[in-house]
């Protein structure tokens, strides 16, 4: 086997790699949103089954900070792998093939951000997120100041 074939061998082992930690991190990112579902789910239930349970509802801020951050890291890194895939890979085989029509060898790397609708579902993934991540925990917290009246001041500096 050439040097040039055990190179781009190389390349294409590094390509299934990134592609399998990709789809790992989409998986785990997706399972994310019913994770903080189901929690959520959990502390409402516990937090409303007794008027002193109020006090739950200030978990949720924190579910949704964590689960949030760690949602938004896994996305980044999903989409930094794309990136190197298309900027950085996709050109280092280009160079030791000297082939240009890498779509034939890469096509779902570029054909998939050129759909028409990408903007518009980013756009509706963006809003399902604030509204798990943020909008959810602003609720949460409105709602333990609207059902506990006079909490220490201490709760009330920390909520």
């Amino acid at each position: 086997m050439s040097d040039k074939n055990q190179i781009l061998e190389i390349f294409f082992k590094e390509y299934d790699k990134l592609k399998s930690e990709q789809a790992q991190r989409i998986g785990f990112r997706d399972n994310l949103l019913y994770v903080t579902l189901g929690l959520f789910a959990t502390i409402i239930s516990f937090a409303v089954s007794n008027a002193s349970n109020y006090y739950a509802l200030l978990v949720v801020p924190w579910v949704c900070l964590i689960l949030g951050w760690t949602y938004v890291v896994n996305d980044e890194k999903i989409s930094a792998i794309g990136k190197y895939i298309r900027f950085k890979l996709v050109d280092r085989v280009k160079q030791h093939t000297g082939y240009d029509d890498l779509e034939t060898l890469f096509g779902w790397e570029i054909a998939h951000r050129d759909d028409k609708h990408r903007k518009r579902r980013k756009i509706q993934q963006l809003l399902v997120d604030e509204i798990t991540f943020v909008v959810s925990g602003l609720i949460a917290l409105g709602a333990f100041w609207f059902l506990v009246p006079k909490p220490p001041i201490g709760v009330t500096i920390l909520s």
